[in-house]
């Protein structure tokens, strides 16, 4: 086939494929008006992780299965935003690893609402202003978001997905290297890039700002400034990328976490959150391990935080594998309860990730 009839042939599927997309979309929309009738919440992971592994089973190539999911998160949040007029809040502003993480789970076709602060988040889902909340909880190199944490602590939220995105971050600037003068960026940026700093920034004057975006909107302000931040940002205050994938780590990533109002059902790969108080006394804490190790249940992180309530009590935030709702996982939790001042569900949710 020449290019003529190649162009002709792709044209003929475009046709196909429009016509297809909309009658899944037709289906769609047949299932809110289901879940509408019953209650139901119209973001589904649990299906949404389905409709991953389906279709990336299906793949033969060309594409690539990263390729297939981008493609099919767009249909996905095209097919949201018909479904109800949904609403992301993110931590903000604009172009923040968090808004970028918001938007690979939710697609482009949904309203993002950019938030000064964790807590503000909580609060925008809690009065439901916002659908969904997006927050940062860890990063592979620098540990635990302990905002996020302590904000689970009064709140009624549940987490429902989960999102680790990899985090690269870049030298971002106006200038040529060799006139910058100052260098802005958050402290957990500054942080992922420590050796690099050290190493080829340490003459600069090193200001901290309130996000990697407020740092890169600084330097574009400032002939003689640069700032880490991502691509993303770059791209939003006209700065040229002096050097990307410039964190310490090769394997640097960020775990989000997705807020709203009902855990996902059990897929049969979940993760659960727990937040507990344990009584003060001896062997308390062996205690609480030992029922996980009874039931054979794996947990994948415990961590300690200060209750702020009274001096020295602590919470412990757990993840193990499983979802609340099966058997094994349920005993185990029946077992906690006595040896704790109080047991918290924080969510089940696919651990496709």
């Amino acid at each position: 086939m020449n290019i003529t009839q190649l162009r002709k042939a792709i044209d003929r599927l475009d046709s196909r494929i429009v016509e297809l997309l909309n009658e899944r979309t037709r289906h769609v929309l047949r299932i809110r008006e289901a879940k509408l009738a019953t209650g139901g919440e119209v973001y589904a992971p649990h299906r949404e992780l389905s409709v991953f592994e389906r279709v990336t089973r299906l793949n033969r190539g060309p594409i690539t299965e990263e390729g297939l999911r981008a493609i099919y998160r767009e249909i996905m949040s095209s097919a949201l935003a018909l479904q109800k007029s949904m609403t992301i809040a993110y931590l903000g502003p604009e172009a923040t690893f968090t808004h970028q993480a918001a938007v690979q789970r939710f697609g482009s076709s949904l309203r993002y609402s950019a938030q000064k602060s964790i807590a503000d988040i909580f609060a925008e889902v809690s009065r439901q202003r916002a659908d969904y909340g997006v927050v940062p909880v860890e990063n592979s190199t620098e540990g635990v978001v302990t905002h996020t944490l302590d904000m689970f602590v009064d709140s009624d939220l549940k987490v429902v997905s989960q999102i680790v995105m990899p985090i690269r971050q870049c030298l971002l600037s106006r200038s040529r290297r060799g006139r910058i003068q100052r260098l802005y960026s958050h402290p957990q940026a500054l942080a992922q890039c420590r050796g690099y700093v050290q190493k080829n920034l340490s003459h600069l004057e090193i200001i901290e700002t309130s996000s990697t975006t407020r740092a890169a909107e600084l330097a574009g302000a400032h002939a003689d400034a640069a700032a880490i931040a991502s691509a993303m940002a770059a791209q939003c205050y006209r700065l040229e990328i002096i050097e990307t994938g410039i964190q310490d780590s090769s394997e640097n990533a960020t775990r989000f976490l997705v807020l709203g109002r009902e855990c996902s059902p059990p897929t049969g790969k979940d993760r659960t959150s727990l937040m507990l108080s344990i009584a003060d006394k001896v062997g308390a804490l062996h205690a609480v391990l030992a029922s996980f190790r009874r039931y054979r249940i794996n947990m994948t992180k415990i961590e300690s935080r200060p209750s702020k309530r009274k001096a020295w009590e602590y919470f412990f935030f757990i993840d193990c594998d499983g979802h609340f709702q099966d058997r094994r996982l349920a005993k185990a939790i029946a077992d906690l309860e006595p040896q704790c001042n109080f047991v918290k569900i924080l969510g089940s949710y696919p651990n496709a990730e």
